[in-house]
């Protein structure tokens, strides 16, 4: 799994933060959401269902 914040349209709530139940995410110091540990995330989608400005992404990664 693939985690992309657009940083442009994120203004730093933290919903997705306090959704993860992995705690991969956090708020950093310019008030945008950061990827802590992307390797730990399992693809809930709960990020991305619950932020109010679409600006979390997962993508899936597929190897060929």
């Amino acid at each position: 799994m693939s985690l992309r914040v657009h940083t442009n349209r994120c203004k730093g709530c933290g919903i997705c933060v306090e959704f993860c139940p992995k705690k991969i995410l956090t708020v950093n110091k310019v008030e945008k959401v950061e990827v802590i540990s992307e390797k730990d995330c399992i693809a809930c989608r709960q990020c991305e269902m619950r932020c109010p400005d679409f600006a979390i992404f997962c993508t899936q990664i597929t190897k060929e």
